[in-house]
């Protein structure tokens, strides 16, 4: 019951993909938003706190925590995170208030206009670096951002896998998003950013490896293991660890993991199709995914 008044009190508006985002992807820290170039007058941490209080001080047995208090990308609204916990575990959430301070929405801010994807899509063709598959011209763009160690993420390979098997106007390009909850994601990233400048094709394989070694794997062998997994997916293993040890690597990762920041990406695996987001890439039907490339298909011609 009072996981339910949680749920009730603060999943309200959110739309379907955002919602399904919040049940089955694995969670990062947010990150900044792009700074806008507009003022907001922001709540007070007492404020929040206080409103906090009214809404939960009922129950003892819920506790929560202010993560940010910061304009957001919507004019005239300030964006708060707060952490609620109980005994049932911790649930991110997110709510606007107005810059009146007498209301707040609960929800995502979604882009809106004739072409809401076309900001999103031309940022990632001017940031996105990462090893791709499909012709380089097709009239689809799909930028996955993902985490080697992420469970969500082996799931959702093979559906992205057929997608790319049946769809032959798309193209997919792979952006690292390590979590930093995740102890040996970033070790992993690296090594594939290694693998994918040195040979495409090794790099497919090594995803492939890596998700299905993902249980074998700790931080303490995660040298060891991956590799072995480079070497296996075709490319010299030694030198790909040397090149994952290099500061420079590390930095192209983190260019990466800014982009989707950016992006406002804040669980794996994270999808855009021309600019489109899609946060719960398994929990969609196929074929919504592949109707949504379909269209995006004749729509980028």
């Amino acid at each position: 019951m009072r996981r339910s008044l949680l749920c009730c009190l603060f999943i309200v508006l959110v739309l379907s993909l955002a919602a399904a985002q919040q049940k089955s992807s694995a969670k990062s820290k947010d990150a900044p938003p792009p700074v806008p170039s507009f003022s907001t007058r922001l709540p007070s941490e007492e404020t929040v706190n206080a409103f906090m209080r009214q809404m939960f001080g009922y129950d003892p047995a819920v506790s929560w925590k202010i993560a940010a208090i910061r304009p957001s990308q919507a004019e005239g609204l300030s964006e708060v995170l707060v952490v609620l916990s109980n005994a049932q575990g911790k649930q991110n959430n997110r709510l606007y208030v107005t810059e009146d301070g007498q209301h707040a929405v609960v929800g995502d801010i979604i882009p809106f206009g004739a072409h809401p994807f076309a900001a999103a899509q031309e940022a990632l063709g001017k940031g996105m670096d990462g090893p791709s598959r499909g012709p380089a011209d097709a009239p689809v763009t799909l930028v996955e951002f993902s985490d080697l160690q992420c469970p969500h993420c082996k799931e959702a390979q093979p559906t992205i896998d057929k997608l790319m098997a049946e769809e032959k106007n798309a193209r997919l390009v792979f952006q690292n998003f390590p979590l930093s909850s995740h102890d040996w994601a970033a070790k992993a990233a690296y090594y594939g950013d290694c693998i994918g400048r040195s040979s495409p094709d090794a790099f497919w394989k090594y995803v492939e490896s890596v998700y299905a070694a993902q249980s074998d794997i700790t931080a303490a062998t995660a040298d060891e293991k991956l590799t072995a997994i480079a070497e296996q997916a075709g490319v010299k293993g030694a030198d790909t660890a040397a090149c994952a040890a290099k500061p420079e690597t590390a930095g192209r990762v983190q260019r990466s993991v800014a982009l989707g920041a950016a992006l406002e990406v804040t669980g794996t695996p994270t999808l855009f199709i021309n600019g489109r987001k899609i946060s719960n890439v398994a929990g969609l039907p196929y074929e919504v995914l592949k109707g949504l490339t379909e269209f995006a298909a004749k729509e980028g011609k």
